[in-house]
């Protein structure tokens, strides 16, 4: 199991605003897409540290009605499982002020939510990031769910949205949901795909191109029909 969050609400110069989606997800062998979806708007500001409290949050709920071996959240802090980092732990670690301050910040509450999961499912949160193929699937799944909240947005607002993708993935638009699949090397068979059961998807206009800022990237322009 493993949770992430993905795709951006961009500005008129492709700088990202807010983080749109936030996904928990079962993966089995192959590992290819997940079995089980958790998925939740968010609209929080990027490099909140709230972002990775909902994502352990959500993995705690989908593990009320699934079974995992292990939960894999995403702090690249090499694998390392979360009961067992702590202050002068993190002090050591060769991670960025900016992020030692995030994770500072989080850490009880995350705590809490993994001892919480041990104790009543007996196993372990580690804190491994995008080493893992989990959390890359957890992503393209929040980033395919983001295009329909940020759908649904775009309507209810009524006006136009940029949203930026995770990086190296493409798009497909079904008549009742997304695929996004990843364009990286050793991963064009991992995907993660959203149901759009609201019909947002058929209210809006949605354009796909390069983001031409920042190379790897794709943006998408959702403009209401009405």
């Amino acid at each position: 199991m493993a949770a992430d969050s993905a795709a951006a609400i961009l500005d008129d110069e492709f700088e990202p605003i807010c983080v749109v989606a936030t996904s928990a997800v079962l993966v089995k062998p192959p590992y290819r897409q997940a079995s089980n979806v958790l998925a939740h708007p968010v609209f929080e500001t990027v490099n909140s540290q709230k972002l990775i409290v909902q994502e352990a949050l959500l993995c705690h709920e989908l593990l009320k009605t699934q079974k995992a071996d292990v939960v894999h959240i995403d702090m690249s802090l090499g694998g390392i499982t979360v009961e067992q980092l702590t202050l002068p732990r993190l002090a050591t670690m060769s991670i960025s002020g900016r992020a030692k301050d995030s994770i500072r910040e989080a850490l009880p509450k995350l705590r809490k939510i993994a001892a919480d999961i041990k104790r009543a499912h007996g196993i372990k949160v580690l804190a491994i990031g995008k080493e893992s193929i989990p959390v890359r699937i957890a992503e393209l799944t929040a980033g395919a769910y983001a295009i329909i909240f940020a759908a649904d947005k775009a309507t209810k607002e009524g006006h136009a949205l940029k949203l930026g993708l995770p990086v190296a993935c493409g798009v497909k638009l079904f008549e009742n949901g997304v695929l996004l699949k990843s364009q990286l090397p050793a991963e064009h068979d991992l995907s993660g795909i959203a149901k759009d059961e609201e019909g947002s998807l058929k209210m809006v206009r949605i354009s796909d191109y390069a983001n031409p800022r920042t190379r790897g990237f794709r943006v998408l322009t959702i403009i209401p029909k009405i």
